[in-house]
This record gives C-alpha cells, structure tokens and sequence, in this order.
C-alpha cells in the first residue's frame, strides 16, 4: 500500500443563495497569481479538520438534520464521499498531508512520536561519542510546560487569558527535549524535521497573510522548513490540565472541556475573519489560508461515558450515541459562527471553505471492541530476544502503538526484523471487550504484520530512510492498543473506520451540491488550496515528488 487518502469537505462560507449568486458573477473576484486565466479564484482558503469525523458520520448529521449549517455547507459544496488520509492515519501525517501533498515517504513524518536512527537523542551536548538513534517526540512532552494550557507562557488569568497566548508557539517548545542533529549538534524543531514545503510558505512568498490553530506547540511543524510559513499560529496545549471544574485530567478527558477548548480556537478563527490576529488585539489582513482543528468529535467518540452520556457509537455503529450527537451539534453550531461571520464581514463572495479530518476513529461497531495491552506483547518479544542474544540488550528500542503497531528495533538488521515478526504473528494477546470482560486475540492483535524492507516497501521510501519504523504491523479490525478500559476507540491504522474521512470543498466553482464518488486522497487538499487562491499547485515539493493531483472538479 502507497499512498493514503484524505481529502477535505469543503464547507461554503456562506448562505446558499449568496454562494450561488456568486459562482454566477461575471467579474474576477480575486487577482489571479499563477497564471491561470480563470476568474472563478478565491482570495481566502479555510480549512477545517474534525478529527475523528468520518463520511458515514456527515451522511448522517446531514440525514438526520436536513436544516443544519453542515447540510447547507454540503449541498453548496463539492462532496467528495470516498476520500482517504495516509497511512499512518494519525493527526501529524493526516495534517502534514493535507497541507503539504505529500505521504509520510515524502514528507518524513510518519507518526507525532517517532523515532529515527540517525539522529542523537535529546539532551545531547557531545556529539563525539553519542551513539544515534532518537525519540523525536512532537507531542506536547516537547513542550516548555507541558501541564500548562499556554505551554509555559506564564500567561495570568488562564484560561480566559489563552487568547493572548503568542502566535509563534516555537518559543514555547523545550530544546531539551528535541533530537540532536549530528551535523550541528543542536536540537532538531518539528518544522526543520519536516522534508518538503507546506501551503503556508508558498502563499508567504506570494505575500499573503497566513494563519492556524491547533492542539500542540510543536505545529509549528506548519511553518516548514523556512520555519516563516505561518504568520499567526495559536496552539493551546490540549493535553495540560483542564480548568475547573474538569478536574479529572486534561481537556481530552471530559468532552464538555474538549468543546471549551476548541472554543478557543473558533474565537481565534473568528477574530481572523474579522481582520484581526488571533487574539483579537491587532489588525491583520484575512489571511489567505486559515483554520483550525476540532477534537471534540475524537473525544466523544474514544471516552467510554462523559457529562452523564454514553460515547461512540450505538449497537451497529452506524448511529452516533449520546455524547457523540453532541458533539457533532457542537461542530454544526461553531461552522455556523463561522459562516455567519464570513457573511457579516463581506468575505462571501471571495472564501472557499474545506472540511475534512486528520484522521477518523476505530471501531465504530462497539461490539467489534477489544482493548489489547500493548506492554506485555513487547516484553515477550524482548524476552524471547534475550532468550537468543546473550548480550541482554531488549529489540525494541522505541514503540508507537495505537490502533497500529509501530516498533523501531535496537537491531536495524533484516534478520532482526524476521525475529519480531514471528513473534508476533505466533503469539496470542489477552484484552478485554466493550463490556470490559476478558477475550483474546491471535497473532498479537494483528492482520498484517511487515518487517524490515516490507515495511519501506509498504511505504514507498527507501531502505536507507532513517526515520520508517522496522516493524509495521495493522491492527485486526477493532483492536485497539491500551491499557485498562479508558477508552473505546482509536486511530492511526489503515481500515475504513481509521481513513475514510469526508471532505466537501465549497466556494466560487459552482459545485454546488455535486458528489463526486472517485476515490481521493486528502493529499489532494494542498494542491487543491493553491489552485483555489490561483496559485501554482507545483510549487509544492511534495506535489511533484508524487505527482499529486488537484481534486476532480478544480
């Protein structure tokens, strides 16, 4: 398998019958910049990503809520309803994908917590003598704080005060706890990790305005490699302690704290539509690429119960249970803000709107359910190295375990590989199912299990790639890596549930109410962004690596 797919739904800023009053408009409604004579280009891109949010879950709300912001956005849109993310299906490759056109081989970013081989762990202060091999670690352990919602800032009057959080979260991230570079012996930040440009600084040499919001500090992996790619950047750290009175853990742990949070992050979008900074308290052009990242649908549909209301899916996962409803009436009502505002403030006429997701979520099904305990599986894999190797070091040297089983082994060699996956596909798991009673599962848990060069190949990258991991290993439908009975789903794998995400594009073309049933990818989003503003899609690096393509009907 190459490349994954995802693209995004895009969401049309405005009522229906200004939208269709503007694809009908004779006049340019933006300067064309890349030498395209259509005059059909927009001035300004939003995207937005529901995470967790799958095609299936849109078919519904729309069904169910013929009257919603969310059907209005659909049929006034492009909808593309077979549009897959990449593989890994995690929210770093999904976003990195969407934004850059590329896949994890190109991109370099397989996972937001990795590890690579050729890099010297953090810390490291005497590259002479370090022996490589990295986490690389873009999660909010990398943060300055990371029990702080600001990262560190020292922000007064949190939460209230986040909006005042600074817009270049680079100076919020700890480069103590980065991977060295062994050419510089200095730490590596997520943006110089990243090996292609991103929409963001093809559209700041084109000298427009920029703009994002998302969930950790290390974003900034956005700005790429020129680290200027995104003006203003708003990264609240999701993972920091809740405000009371969610005093149970961070913003992820109870689902009304996670629709706080991502509160946040709309006031931000909204204040950026009024041609202000995030915070509300600069003037700043509308930025010509913008948006945000929900995480309340991801939460509802991972938390077993929260607010008194049951979450994910009901029997058959093909409804919405409870605290999933509500959570997807919280993202109708937030792109109904939206909306209204991009009307109120002129900006009908010259915005495109994309809705998509980084990733979706497994199992929908709660009866397809069965939380494995990932430790045990890699004790027993170091053990029976051990049992073998009398040098006593484990074989895994780094894991990233989800609703897919990623290992990086302390030995790099195929040999190596072909003992871990063995091992694996021999031995049965235990793990518990929806209603917590005790099951198991053959071959620890997975379908398919690739090893060493499987794995690059499975990628598209080539053997001498540092960062792919030795053991790649997809998940048996419904099983989900965790300890205990926290949560009751997952992403990150390579099934349905996992990938199929929707994605409707909605602005000045005309597409109105068009479903469009070719498989995409969400790749094709980049691409996508910079033909929309009349910019040339080949300015991306990952775009012509990959020859992706803009989405049929741009």
């Amino acid at each position: 398998m190459k490349s994954a797919h995802q693209i995004a739904l895009a969401i049309g800023a405005v009522v229906s019958t200004v939208l269709l009053a503007s694809s009908a408009a004779t006049p340019a409604l933006a300067q064309v910049r890349g030498g395209d004579s259509d005059a059909r280009h927009s001035k300004h891109v939003l995207l937005v990503s529901v995470d967790g949010l799958h095609q299936k879950d849109l078919d519904w709300f729309v069904r169910v809520h013929p009257e919603s912001a969310l059907a209005a956005l659909v049929g006034r849109g492009a909808r593309y309803t077979d549009a897959q993310t990449p593989v890994p299906s995690d929210s770093f490759p999904g976003l990195v994908g969407q934004l850059t056109g590329g896949n994890p081989a190109t991109t370099g970013i397989y996972y937001d917590d990795t590890f690579n081989r050729a890099l010297f762990a953090a810390g490291t202060t005497d590259c002479t003598t370090a022996v490589p091999g990295a986490e690389v670690a873009f999660t909010e352990a990398a943060d300055r704080s990371p029990n702080a919602l600001d990262a560190g800032q020292g922000l007064a009057g949190l939460p209230a005060s986040i909006l005042s959080m600074t817009g270049q979260p680079q100076t919020l991230l700890d480069p103590k706890t980065l991977p060295v570079d062994p050419a510089t012996c200095t730490p590596i930040y997520p943006h110089q990790y990243l090996k292609v440009n991103t929409v963001f600084e093809v559209a700041k040499r084109a000298g427009l305005t920029t703009a994002w919001a998302d969930k950790h500090p290390a974003y900034e992996i956005l700005n790429g490699p020129s680290g200027k790619g995104v003006d203003d950047l708003f990264t609240p750290e999701i993972n920091s302690q809740a405000a009371a009175p969610y005093s149970a853990g961070d913003w992820t742990k109870d689902n009304a704290a996670t629709q706080q949070y991502d509160g946040y992050k709309v006031q931000a979008v909204l204040n950026e539509i009024g041609g202000k900074n995030h915070s509300g308290t600069k003037a700043q052009a509308v930025p010509a690429i913008f948006g945000l990242n929900f995480q309340s649908v991801s939460t509802a549909q991972k938390l077993p119960t929260s607010d008194g209301l049951t979450g994910g899916y009901l029997a058959g996962g093909k409804v919405p249970g409870p605290l999933l409803s509500k959570a997807l009436d919280f993202v109708n009502a937030s792109m109904a803000r939206l909306d209204g505002a991009i009307t109120a403030h002129g900006l009908a006429r010259t915005t495109t709107i994309i809705l998509s997701a980084k990733h979706g979520q497994s199992p929908m099904d709660p009866a397809a359910l069965t939380r494995v305990a990932d430790s045990p599986i890699i004790s027993g894999l170091n053990s029976a190295w051990k049992a073998t190797h009398p040098d006593g070091s484990d074989l895994v040297a780094f894991s990233t375990d989800d609703d897919i089983m990623q290992l990086w082994l302390s030995d790099h060699s195929q040999a190596a590989a072909q003992f871990a996956k063995g091992y694996l596909a021999a031995h049965s798991a235990a793990g518990n199912n929806i209603a917590g009673g005790s099951t198991s599962v053959t071959s620890s848990g997975l379908s398919s299990i690739y090893a060493g060069v499987e794995v690059a190949s499975y990628f598209g990258t080539t053997a001498n790639d540092p960062r792919y991991p030795d053991i790649l290993g997809i998940a048996q439908t419904g099983v989900v890596y965790t300890g205990g009975a926290s949560k009751i789903a997952e992403h990150g794998g390579a099934g349905a549930d996992d990938r199929n995400v929707p994605l409707v594009v909605a602005g000045l073309y005309g597409n109105h109410g068009r479903t469009v049933s070719a498989p995409v990818e969400t790749t094709q989003i980049a691409p996508t962004i910079l033909r929309v503003l009349g910019l040339n899609p080949n300015d991306l690096q990952a775009v012509k690596i990959e020859g992706t393509k803009v989405l049929p009907q741009y």
